[in-house]
C-alpha cells in the first residue's frame, strides 16, 4: 500500500488572545520529509503556532490546510489519526502504567469501546524501543524522571502513526545522549516515513545540526525562513535576541556552530597588554586577561585562527591577516604601534615559520616582554633556524613562564607598585 504524500499549508495566518495580536501573517508550507524549527525569543509565537496548526487554537484569520483541508473543519479524531503533538508539559492525573500510556496514541484509530488489538501493541513496542523505553513499560507513570516521561510521550505520539509531528520543547527534560538518540530518530522518522515534522526549540545549535528549514520569529510575525545558512546570520540572531554571537562552520559535521559572545567586563582599566599568539595558545588566556581589567590586544593573526575567534568574541582590538597569508608590511607596522604603546607583551608559545616570523621581529620592542615557553624554539622553528636566533636574544631580556597559567601571577608582580592611568 503506497501512503498518501502530506502537504500542511499555513495560509497568511493571524492569531489573538483577546484584543492582543499574537501572531501575523505567517505562512509557509511543509511537505512529507521535511523537517523545520521554528525558533526565537520568549513570547514571540513558537507555541501558539503550533498550537494554531493543531486545531488548540483558531487563527483570527487566514487557514491551516492539512492536504488542503482546513484543520479546523476536521473533526478530532481525524486529526488525531493524521497529527500528533508533544507538548512542553505533559499532564497524566492517574498512575497508569508507561505502556498504557503509550497506548493511547492508537485511540484515534479505534472505535468507540474498542479494545486494543494485538497489532495496536507491536505498534506500541514498537514505538517503545525505537525511543528506548520499553524496559520502563510496566512502570507507573508519575514514578518516572521527566526525562523517561519524556520519552514516553514522544513514544505515545510515533504510536499515532502521524503524518505531522509537531513538537514543542521536545528535548528539555533529557540528558544529551537521549537528546541525540531522539532527535536522530525523528530526523530519520521524517524521511522514512515522510512525516513533516515542525519542532520549537531554544537550542540554535540543535536546529542548525537536525533542521532541513528554519522559521525565525519576532514579536509574532516571521524575521526569516529558510536554511540555516540564511537564517542563523549573526546579524539576523543579534537583532531578534539582542545578543552578539559568533558563527562558524563545525569542521566536523559542515553544520553552523553558534556561540555567544561574551560582554565585556567593565573594570578600572589596568595595564594595557597585547598578545602574540596562534593555533589557539592564547584562548583561555585572552579571557583570563579581560576577566581580570586588562586592556587587551591581539596580532597580528590569521582570520579565522581559533585565537583570532576568541578574540572577536571579546571584542579585542586585533591586527589581522588574511588566512594563509604572511604577514604584510602594513599590517607589520600596526602591530608594532600596539606593542610600542602595550605594557606588556605575552609571546605564547607557538610555532614560528615564514609567514609569521615578523611577529618576533616586533615582539623586539615590548617594554616588557613575558614568553610562555612549554617546549623549545627549536621543536617549534620552521625557518631553517632563523626564528631560534631571534627568539634567544629576545628570550635574554623576557621573562618566562612555564605555561598560560603563570601569566597572571607574572603580571601581577611585575606591577606590583605600578599606577597606570
Amino acid at each position: 500500500m503506497i501512503m498518501q504524500s502530506v502537504t500542511l499549508r499555513i495560509n497568511n495566518i493571524a492569531c489573538r488572545y483577546d484584543a492582543a495580536n499574537v501572531l501575523e501573517n505567517i505562512d509557509f508550507s511543509a511537505k512529507g520529509g521535511d523537517f523545520i524549527g521554528v525558533v526565537g525569543p520568549n513570547a514571540s509565537g513558537k507555541s501558539t503556532l503550533l498550537k494554531s496548526i493543531s486545531k488548540v487554537l483558531k487563527p483570527h484569520t487566514g487557514v491551516v490546510l492539512l492536504n488542503e483541508r482546513d484543520v479546523h473543519t476536521l473533526k478530532s479524531a481525524e486529526i488525531a489519526k493524521n497529527l500528533a503533538v508533544v507538548p512542553q508539559e505533559s499532564v497524566i492525573s492517574f498512575a497508569f502504567t508507561a505502556l498504557e500510556v503509550v497506548l493511547m496514541g492508537r485511540t484515534p484509530h479505534l472505535n468507540r469501546f474498542e479494545m486494543e488489538s494485538t497489532q495496536d501493541l507491536i505498534i506500541a513496542q514498537k514505538s517503545m524501543e525505537l525511543t528506548n523505553t520499553w524496559y520502563l513499560a510496566e512502570r507507573p507513570i508519575d514514578t518516572l524522571s521527566g526525562g523517561e516521561k519524556q520519552r514516553i510521550i514522544i513514544a505515545r505520539a510515533l504510536t499515532q502513526e502521524p503524518r505531522v509531528l509537531l513538537l514543542d520543547e521536545p528535548t528539555d527534560h533529557l540528558d544529551i545522549n537521549h537528546q541525540i538518540e531522539i532527535l536522530d530518530l525523528i530526523k530519520r522518522l521524517s524521511k522514512e516515513k515522510e512525516m513533516v515534522v515542525i519542532g520549537v526549540f531554544h537550542d540554535l545549535n540543535i536546529v542548525s545540526q537536525y533542521c532541513d528549514r528554519l522559521i525565525l520569529l519576532h514579536k509574532g510575525r516571521i524575521f526569516a525562513a529558510g536554511g540555516a545558512g540564511d537564517v542563523l546570520t549573526g546579524e539576523n540572531i543579534e537583532k531578534v535576541y539582542g545578543v552578539k554571537v559568533t558563527v562558524k562552520q563545525d569542521d566536523i559535521s559542515g553544520k553552523l556552530l553558534i556561540h555567544p559572545q561574551r560582554k565585556r567586563m567593565i573594570k578600572e582599566a589596568k595595564a594595557k597588554v597585547h598578545v602574540i599568539a596562534g593555533s589557539g595558545s592564547a584562548v583561555s588566556l585572552m579571557n583570563e586577561l579581560v576577566d581580570n581589567g586588562y586592556n587587551v590586544s591581539l596580532g597580528v593573526i590569521n582570520i579565522g585562527d581559533s585565537d583570532y575567534v576568541a578574540a572577536k568574541a571579546l571584542e579585542l582590538d586585533i591586527v589581522e591577516e588574511k588566512p594563509f597569508c604572511p604577514i604584510g608590511e602594513k599590517n607589520y607596522e600596526k602591530n608594532l604601534e600596539l606593542i610600542k604603546q602595550a605594557d606588556y607583551v605575552i609571546l605564547t608559545n607557538i610555532p614560528i615559520g615564514f609567514a609569521n616570523i615578523k611577529n618576533l621581529k616586533a615582539a623586539g620592542e615590548a617594554q616588557n616582554l613575558i614568553i610562555v615557553e612549554k617546549e623549545p624554539i627549536e621543536k617549534r622553528d620552521y625557518t631553517e633556524g632563523e626564528a631560534t636566533k631571534l627568539y634567544h636574544e629576545l628570550k635574554a631580556n623576557a621573562t618566562l613562564v612555564k605555561n598560560s597559567h603563570g601569566v597572571l601571577d607574572t603580571l601581577k608582580s611585575m606591577e606590583s607598585g605600578v599606577n597606570y592611568e
